[in-house]
């Protein structure tokens, strides 16, 4: 409470309230009630889109991560040109290449357009839920070959002498003190995914950006949906700073 009276800061949040107030009352307003239903649900696709690719694309880090640090070649060699390739090209191309290139693939197929898949796969939402995640594991994927690979050896050779079985090793001692390492720069990245998912409005998604490119392009009024989509962004971006940090002091660290 101290750090949060001290005068600079009280500065700051007096110029924020104030900048607040007179976008409140100086700006046009009135096309949120006829906007609003629209934007709960393109807000809710783009938090469901960002929490299913990020835990997907971090569970498939993992095994990445740690093919990289320690797996033989026939893995690693795998391991490390897919992430070459995912970190190397635009998540944009990444997005149409599936959408517009296997997409477009499937339907020329009858018994795929026969199958209980086709109503699916028929929709943008799989490609850029694959897209996105791929994209997520192949960033988290090399986090994940530097936390590894950042775990002592004296632990792991330690628990070898105490005969500890693989798996039990890997989850007492690597996995969590890998995460412990890679968890800051987690949370950068889950944002950086967050500023990503405006991507998906390119294959027809309404999330909260294709909303407001929306209320841009029917009334003509540039400033006030993208200030509001900002503010919506910084929330979000909030949220996932603060979980992570609980999520630091909450896993374990110590090795046995």
């Amino acid at each position: 409470m101290k750090a949060l009276l001290q005068p600079h800061r009280i500065v700051m949040i007096l110029v924020a309230v104030a900048l607040v107030l007179w976008c409140a009352v100086s700006m046009q307003w009135d096309w949120i009630p006829k906007y609003a239903d629209l934007a709960f649900l393109g807000l809710w696709r783009t938090i469901w889109i960002l929490v299913v690719t990020a835990v997907l694309g971090f569970l498939l880090a993992i095994p990445l991560g740690l093919a990289q640090a320690i797996g033989p070649w026939y893995l690693a060699t795998p391991a490390r040109m897919f992430c070459t390739v995912i970190r190397g090209t635009p998540l944009l191309l990444q997005i149409w290449l599936l959408y517009y290139g296997l997409g477009s693939l499937f339907p020329q197929f009858p018994w795929i357009r026969s199958s209980e898949l086709w109503p699916y796969l028929r929709q943008a939402w799989p490609y850029a839920v694959l897209a996105l995640t791929l994209s997520y594991a192949g960033y988290e994927g090399e986090v994940m070959r530097g936390a590894f690979a950042g775990v002592a050896k004296g632990q792991v050779e330690a628990a070898r002498a105490f005969g500890m079985p693989r798996f039990t090793m890997f989850r007492r001692i690597w996995l969590p003190q890998a995460i412990q390492s890679a968890l800051p720069t987690l949370a950068g990245e889950t944002i950086l995914q967050l500023k990503a998912t405006p991507l998906v409005a390119s294959i027809t998604i309404i999330e909260i950006y294709a909303v407001a490119s929306r209320v841009r392009q029917d009334t003509f009024i540039i400033y006030e949906p993208l200030l509001l989509l900002a503010l919506v962004y910084m929330a979000i971006a909030g949220v996932i700073t603060l979980a992570f940090r609980w999520l630091e002091r909450r896993v374990p660290t110590r090795s046995v």
